[in-house]
């Protein structure tokens, strides 16, 4: 094991209610009811896209799609860190990665301009070796090819890597690129969702059970 590569929102920060909040003022915009935080949940890794369909019931097919769309994009813009938090006892799992000599890196289908002021907010950023965000990319994940960045970045072998993360396209890319694979199960899973059937190579219930399993895996 010579680096552990981590999805960003619903994997190392619980960025839901941030999501929500943007979404729910554009909906407050439309005439409409604000909607559960616990609503929107499971759809924060679908992206803009399944945030949109899900708060207002629209899609790319949609004449008004791309305006909302990006309205939603500059609301979220301007409080994209508001409330958002790493997930319990991450810090603590990122110091002890980086003493056992492992690098760190982030693999987001968030764009540059969102993930870069959240890890800065939240204080990850230093603690990441690499961030890899689809402006950098010609296909974000599930392709492999965000995850394959990150390892020529960090100077490691794809097959000396983990990639974590919280959604099947996580899970596929890290497949893809040869990286052993971990579903974050306290992450943004739909209730019911059969994980197992993802085929990846553990399930973790918390962050610090990443301790554990790079330690099973040599590290």
């Amino acid at each position: 094991m010579a680096a552990v590569l981590l999805d960003l929102d619903g994997t190392l920060a619980d960025t839901a209610a941030d999501l929500a909040h943007a979404l729910n003022r554009l909906r407050d915009e439309q005439g409409m009811a604000p909607l559960a935080v616990s609503e929107l949940r499971p759809y924060v890794p679908q992206g803009a896209r399944g945030m949109l369909a899900c708060a207002l019931d629209i899609g790319p097919q949609d004449a008004d799609y791309a305006r909302l769309r990006d309205r939603f994009l500059t609301i979220y813009a301007e409080s994209c860190a508001r409330q958002a938090t790493v997930f319990d006892g991450f810090e603590d799992v990122l110091d002890q990665l980086r003493g056992r000599g492992l690098r760190i890196g982030i693999v987001t289908n968030k764009l540059e301009r969102f993930a870069t002021p959240l890890l800065r907010a939240l204080g990850v950023w230093p603690d990441a070796d690499c961030l890899i965000t689809p402006d950098l990319l010609r296909l974000p994940k599930p392709d492999p090819e965000g995850v394959l960045l990150a390892c020529e970045r960090l100077g490691v072998a794809p097959a000396a890597s983990v990639f974590v993360g919280d959604d099947p396209r996580d899970i596929a890319a890290g497949q893809a690129a040869g990286t052993r694979t971990v579903v974050a199960g306290y992450g943004y899973i739909a209730p019911g969702e059969d994980v197992t059937r993802w085929g990846a190579d553990a399930c973790i219930d918390s962050p610090a059970d990443l301790l554990a399993l790079c330690r099973d895996w040599g590290a």
